[in-house]
C-alpha cells in the first residue's frame, strides 16, 4: 500500500490522530486538552482551530511535513442520515457539521480539521511546485442509515425508531471477519456488539446496515455511561416530577446511566475487580450487562429469520474475557461468536484511508437533501 495518511478522531476532552506510512502506522498520539483551554470556548464547535494547530504543532515536533500528506480521514460527525460509505469533506458537509442540528459534539469537528488540513497541504504542494492533491474524507459515519423501513416503525407514529451507532468500526469488523473465510461485506450476514461507553448492535447483510439501536438516544443495551432503553411509565413519573431539569433527564440516559448511576465509575474493569472481590451487586450488574447485550442481538436476528453467518463482539470491554463468555454462552446458538477487542477506530480509518487511494471505493459527497 502507497500513500501516507493522516487519521483525526476528536473527543469532547482529546484528539486522537495516527499517521500511517505504506499501510504502517508510524504513531499515534492522544492529543489532551486541558479544561483551562476548553473553558476559552463558548461552543465545542469554536474549538477546531485551536484543535487543528494542536496537531500541525506535533507533526512538526514529529518531522513531518505537511506536504507529505495524502489523504486526512476523518471520524464521522452528527449530520443528516446518510448511507454508509466513504464521503469526501465538502462544502455542504462543512455547513451541516457547524449547523450541529444533530448535536454539538466534539466528533463533529473532525471532518473539519481533516479539511483543513488538507487545504494547507495543498497550499504547500502548490508553492513548492509538488504535483497531486491531498483529500479529506469521513468514512461510515454514526448516524449512517439503511435500515430496513419496517424496522423503523416504532410504537407511536411520533417516535420512529432512529439510528446512531458505532458504525466506524462495526463496519470494518464486518469486513475482517468476511476476510477470515474469504468472503467480502457484500456476502456475509453478521451481528455485531460494539461494547465500549457506549454500546450498540447491528445487523449487516449484504454490505448494509439494515437495523441498528440509537445508542445515543436512549435505545439500545445498558453502557457504562448510558442506561439504554427504559421502561416509559416510570421515565414519564421522573420528568414530571419536578426534581429534575430536561438537561438532567437526558444526562441520566447518556452520560449518568448505566455502571455510572449504580456505582459512579464507567470503568467496567474496576467492576470487575470488585466483582472478584465479592461484591454482589457488582457481579450481579455485570451479568446484566451481559443479558442486555444478548437479547438485542437476539432480537436482530429475527430480523432475518436467524440466518446470522457470525457474531461479532468488539470495543474496549471485549477484552473483558469473562464478559465475552457470558455472552458467548447466551447466543452461541444463534451462529458462531468472533471477538476483536478494541474500538480500532484509528486503524479502521486508515484502512478507508487505503481503500480510497487503491480506488476500491466509490467516493460519496454529502447533500442533506440526497438521503
Amino acid at each position: 500500500m502507497e500513500g501516507r495518511i493522516l487519521v483525526v478522531n476528536t473527543g469532547s476532552t482529546s484528539t486522537k490522530i495516527g499517521f500511517y506510512d505504506a499501510g504502517e502506522m508510524l504513531f499515534e498520539k492522544n492529543l489532551t486538552h486541558s479544561a483551562e483551554e476548553v473553558a476559552q470556548y463558548k461552543s465545542v464547535m469554536d474549538q477546531g482551530g485551536m484543535r487543528r494547530d494542536t496537531i500541525t504543532d506535533f507533526l512538526a515536533e514529529k518531522g513531518i511535513a505537511l506536504e507529505t500528506i495524502d489523504v486526512a480521514m476523518a471520524r464521522g460527525g452528527l449530520i443528516t442520515p446518510i448511507r454508509t460509505g466513504v464521503y469526501e469533506v465538502n462544502q455542504e458537509m462543512r455547513d451541516a457539521l457547524m449547523a450541529a442540528k444533530e448535536g454539538a459534539h466534539a466528533c463533529n469537528l473532525s471532518a473539519l480539521i481533516a479539511d483543513d488540513i488538507a487545504v494547507m497541504v495543498n497550499e504547500t504542494r502548490a508553492a513548492k511546485g509538488i504535483e497531486g492533491k491531498c483529500r479529506a474524507f469521513i468514512a461510515d459515519p454514526p448516524m449512517a442509515d439503511e435500515m430496513l423501513p419496517e424496522v423503523k416503525v416504532g410504537g407511536l407514529p411520533e417516535f420512529p425508531r432512529r439510528t446512531l451507532f458505532h458504525a466506524l468500526n462495526s463496519r470494518a469488523m464486518v469486513r475482517r471477519y468476511a476476510r477470515s473465510v474469504g468472503k467480502t461485506n457484500k456476502e456475509v450476514t453478521v451481528i455485531v456488539a460494539h461494547m465500549g461507553g457506549g454500546s450498540s448492535v447491528s445487523l449487516h447483510r449484504n454490505g448494509l446496515v439494515i437495523d441498528t439501536n440509537d445508542a445515543l438516544g436512549g435505545d439500545g443495551p445498558i453502557s457504562p455511561e448510558r442506561a439504554g432503553s427504559v421502561p416509559g411509565f416510570p421515565l414519564v413519573e421522573m420528568c414530571f416530577s419536578g426534581q429534575y431539569t430536561k438537561d438532567e433527564i437526558k444526562k441520566k440516559l447518556v452520560g449518568k446511566g448505566g455502571a455510572v448511576a449504580y456505582f459512579g465509575t464507567n470503568d467496567m474493569r474496576e467492576i470487575a475487580a470488585r466483582a472478584e472481590a465479592g461484591e454482589e451487586a457488582c457481579a450481579t450488574f455485570l451479568k446484566g450487562f451481559a443479558v442486555s447485550v444478548a437479547k438485542y442481538v437476539g432480537a436482530l436476528a429475527t430480523v432475518v429469520g436467524g440466518k446470522v453467518d457470525a457474531i461479532v463482539l468488539t470495543g474496549g470491554i471485549a477484552h473483558n474475557k469473562a464478559m465475552v463468555e457470558d455472552i458467548k454462552a447466551r447466543v452461541g446458538f444463534i451462529a458462531p461468536v468472533e471477538v476483536y477487542a478494541g474500538e480500532n477506530e484509528l486503524e479502521s480509518l486508515a484502512e478507508n484511508g487505503y481503500g480510497i487511494l487503491a480506488g476500491e471505493f466509490d467516493i460519496k459527497y454529502y447533500h442533506p437533501d440526497h438521503f
